[in-house]
């Protein structure tokens, strides 16, 4: 039976969008289809299904997401009344409800609806569908025992109506009031109340919606710089000296546009990191010089510098007037969002009281949002040691926004922080450390261990003082001296700038004879673990054995039960041939090593995926058509085939994920996205916690 939750309010500006986003996350975790329903809806395309559409990969026909227009639903109430509407959304509902394990339902938004009596619509309706009830109040402006009160009042509403209230959430409340808010409504409310404080960053207006507002024209700037912040508005009348200590970090600098002084001075500001700020705001239709556009382009590459027609006081007016926009245009805001949710609500006792039940199969979004699940229950700290490079400053910025963990980035701090600055990223999270190993302490330190690990090949200090330089050695060290938990790298640098160092200084773990990998394939139904595609060019039957074994174990930790195929060109006693018979041998040793483990070798592709084949090749076998880590004869054919099937299947292939060395060190393919980054970064915080437990 379709279990729903509705999400609704009492009245607008209660940024309710967090909310659903934050549930929307916590039903995919558990759910593999989830669907979408909006009894009442403004003008299409409406901007959180868009978002949730977007971010959850969902697949659901629109003309089944939305129920009514509010003008034509306060005319069926107005004419036949509530009964009527009630009865033609709830329609609406059931067709979503028999198509999908779970539906979201989002309560209409209080904002010019014409609607009477709406919290009373909602009610019935949440009622009508079976669906738990989650209110949401906005406390912005409000003083705590306001806050207070509302939240009462709402849940007193609700209840009286015959809802099933789960939770509270108490949304947009001042920073310094949370605490107190909470304390008072745990004393008196016998359910959960969750509150959210105001976030800046989820209030203040992307540059392009500032662009889109004033109908501005954009004279300098790129995509990801329209895409930033503006935290803040610094009017420039001043001469520089006085203009310059004003600046704060992601401010738009609006300033009359014959002011060059200020304008230069903003974006070389800017390019130092001190501070980076989010564009520039020329009022008055004046603009400079070419050749002030063209330093400005050089001093900030992607900076934005807009023009408006209008003064310094009608633009500010309109300024101030912009309020942030969660939709699938504002991703960063997203990442945002969901790090506010997750930090404030109690996530897992949510998750409980939805009463969803789990699908019995592991999807790749749910794989992915385990894994930032897990990572963030016990921060560790993990160092990137390609700092300047953009993938990996988008990756820590989602990950710093998410909470997933504590980072270090490597490489000059000025380089990095103009990066940052050039990108937008606010690197003033105090999660994240900047460090140079050329001008690092530690760089005496490290080369001093490092001579002392190599001192059998002929490594003098002298050599290890220039080796640990090396932002790899350095960021390897920092894990085998416990300054860090584990390492990520590989978006710029090859598998062996990466590897050698660990097996050098970290080594393998007492259990294991060899390093190998292995990949996390999330394909569009399942996830599956092939190994291994990255380190052991033509393993012997003993490493085969022992990539098998240990592909199981990282599977096992990772929510994948392993059934282990050991993969030939040939399936069973079908075949012969050297190539064969060591993976026969492999086989053989797995079983005396593991007899545990549901093991089948040889067997080909197609009949360890597939139950139609396997029942003509292997009957009766508890791996054939259902084998869940893949075990390849060599290198040649695993690394070829995870290509093949994540480029021509669209499978989002996670690694590789080095296995057997006693601290987690993990490479990245070179052409790894933003998401690849941040599920190794996860997975590698996860071996962490495994490896102190």
């Amino acid at each position: 039976m379709t279990r729903s939750v509705y999400v609704t309010g009492i009245g607008r500006g209660d940024g309710r969008q967090v909310v659903e986003l934050g549930v929307m996350e916590l039903l995919t975790r558990q759910v593999d289809r989830v669907g979408v329903y909006r009894p009442l809806v403004h003008d299409a395309p409406d901007r959180i299904f868009e978002l949730l559409r977007s971010r959850y990969r969902l697949t659901q026909d629109e003309s089944t997401v939305f129920g009514l227009g509010y003008a034509e639903a306060a005319t069926l109430q107005a004419e036949q009344g509530q009964a009527a509407l009630t009865a033609r959304l709830v329609e609406g509902y059931l067709r979503v409800a028999a198509e999908y394990d779970t539906v979201l339902i989002l309560g209409s938004d209080f904002a010019n609806t014409n609607l009477p009596a709406e919290l009373g619509v909602n009610a019935r309706l949440a009622n009508e569908c079976g669906a738990s009830v989650l209110p949401v109040i906005g406390g912005r402006d409000q003083e705590a025992q306001s806050v207070v009160a509302e939240v009462r009042n709402a849940v007193h509403a609700y209840t009286n109506l015959g809802c099933d209230v789960i939770a509270m959430i108490a949304n947009r409340v001042a920073p310094d009031q949370a605490e107190a808010i909470r304390e008072q409504l745990d004393r008196t409310l016998d359910l959960p109340v969750y509150v959210l404080p105001d976030e800046k960053a989820l209030s203040a207006p992307t540059v392009r919606q500032i662009v889109e507002a004033l109908d501005a024209q954009v004279l300098l700037g790129d995509d990801a710089g329209l895409s930033r912040d503006a935290m803040d508005f610094v009017f420039g009348g001043a001469m520089l000296p006085a203009f310059l200590p004003a600046l704060t970090p992601g401010c738009v600098v609006v300033t009359p546009g014959d002011r060059a002084d200020l304008i230069v001075g903003a974006l070389a500001a800017h390019s130092a990191g001190a501070p980076p700020i989010a564009g520039v705001l020329l009022t008055l239709d004046e603009r400079p010089g070419e050749q002030v556009l063209a330093l400005a382009s050089r001093l900030a590459p992607g900076t934005p510098v807009l023009s408006v027609p209008s003064g310094s006081f009608p633009t500010a007016a309109e300024l101030f007037g912009l309020d942030g926009r969660l939709d699938a245009d504002t991703p960063r805001k997203a990442e945002t969002a969901l790090g506010l949710f997750e930090t404030h609500v109690a996530t897992a006792d949510l998750t409980e009281r939805l009463s969803v039940a789990r699908s019995a199969r592991v999807t790749p979004m749910m794989f992915e949002h385990a894994l930032l699940e897990r990572a963030r229950a016990a921060r560790r700290r993990i160092v990137l040691p390609e700092g300047t490079e953009e993938r990996i400053l988008r990756a820590a910025e989602v990950l710093l926004r998410r909470g997933v963990c504590d980072l270090v980035l490597l490489g000059e701090e000025d380089a990095i922080r103009k990066r940052a600055a050039d990108l937008g990223i606010a690197l003033d999270d105090p999660a994240v450390t900047l460090v140079d190993p050329q001008t690092s302490p530690l760089r005496e330190r490290f080369a001093a261990r490092y001579a002392e690990l190599r001192a059998h090949k002929g490594v003098t200090l002298e050599l290890a003082h220039d080796v640990v330089a090396d932002v790899s050695y350095f960021g390897t060290l920092m894990v085998e001296q416990g300054l860090a938990d584990g390492m990520v790298s590989g978006a710029v640098h090859s598998t062996a700038a990466t590897v050698r160092p660990a097996f050098e200084v970290i080594r393998t773990r007492p259990d294991a004879s060899i390093v190998s990998s292995v990949f996390f394939m999330c394909l569009a139904d399942r996830v599956l673990v092939y190994g291994d595609c990255a380190v052991i060019p033509d393993p012997d039957a003993e490493q085969l054995a022992d990539i098998a074994i240990q592909a199981s174990g990282t599977a096992s930790r990772f929510g994948v039960q392993p059934r282990v195929a050991m993969l030939s060109y040939s399936t069973g006693t079908s075949g012969s041939g050297a190539d064969v018979d060591k993976v026969r041998a492999a086989t053989e040793l797995v079983r005396v090593r593991r007899p545990d483990l549901l093991v089948e070798g040889p067997i080909q592709y197609d009949a360890a995926v597939s139950p139609v084949v396997a029942a003509t090749k292997l009957p009766g076998s508890e791996v054939a058509g259902q084998a869940t880590v893949l075990v390849f004869p060599d290198l040649n054919t695993g690394n070829n085939t995870y290509k093949a099937v994540q480029r021509s299947a669209g499978a989002v292939a996670v690694g590789p994920v080095l296995q057997g060395l006693r601290k987690p060190v993990n490479d990245l393919s070179r052409g790894a996205l933003v998401q690849d980054i941040v599920n190794t970064v996860a997975i590698t915080a996860i071996q962490a916690q495994e490896d102190e437990a």
